[in-house]
């Protein structure tokens, strides 16, 4: 059984903001995950919603030209990024398939979904499954009918899926949640807090996540 789901009640609470579209966040829940099963500790893996590009249009935009336009990159620099990051990929077991044509889009919809995929157990599974779709696959997880059809693989209702979707009943729910987190400081992603009380902001490899976990398991068994 994953280290996220442990037979019995796990003692530690990690809770990871992040956004789907950000390739480092699922990084370090790779990173995250060798660590725990390094320490072979158990914990409950929270995730909760942030959006790199809230303006991003339905049609997305290309990686290479927003990575270009956001950060100032070069092509030659994108390139070299999204190299390094298939090969860190692939030393943590995750496949990065990027293309000509990957595209960064909306995730706001995704955000919806995994809020109520919480409420039902689901929101692990679906959050990888949605990495998987968007990094490794190549769907588009702003589409609808992509999100439906990740959701009833993961275990949702794909009919409950399709109309919280199509009312957007989770809307305003999910920018108040996006919205705690940034107005305690969250700016970037991926962040991670544990035991509700420790801040490691980034993708900071398996060791400094060890160090971590037994800072915050010591102090819970000597509590």
């Amino acid at each position: 059984m994953s280290s996220t789901q442990p037979i019995e009640a796990p003692a530690l609470q990690i809770d990871i903001v992040s956004d789907i579209m950000c390739p480092w966040c699922i990084v370090g829940y790779k990173q995250l995950e060798q660590a725990l099963a390094t320490l072979k500790l158990g914990a409950f893996i929270r995730w909760h919603p942030f959006e790199l590009n809230p303006e991003m249009p339905p049609e997305g935009q290309n990686v290479r030209e927003h990575i270009m336009e956001k950060y100032g990159s070069t092509a030659e620099q994108s390139n070299q990024n999204r190299a390094h990051l298939v090969q860190v990929g692939k030393e943590l077991g995750f496949d990065f398939n990027f293309t000509a044509d990957s595209k960064i889009v909306n995730s706001f919809a995704a955000h919806q979904l995994l809020g109520r995929a919480q409420e039902q157990g689901l929101q692990h599974p679906l959050k990888m499954a949605l990495f998987d779709a968007h990094f490794t696959q190549g769907r588009d997880v702003s589409d609808y009918d992509v999100l439906v059809d990740i959701a009833d693989a993961t275990g949702l209702d794909a009919t409950e899926a399709r109309g919280l979707l199509d009312s957007q009943s989770r809307a305003e729910e999910t920018r108040a949640h996006e919205q705690f987190w940034t107005s305690r400081g969250i700016s970037g992603v991926p962040s991670m807090v544990f035991g509700g009380r420790y801040l490691v902001t980034g993708a900071q490899g398996v060791d400094a996540y060890v160090q971590m976990l037994t800072k915050v398991m010591e102090e819970l068994e000597a509590a």
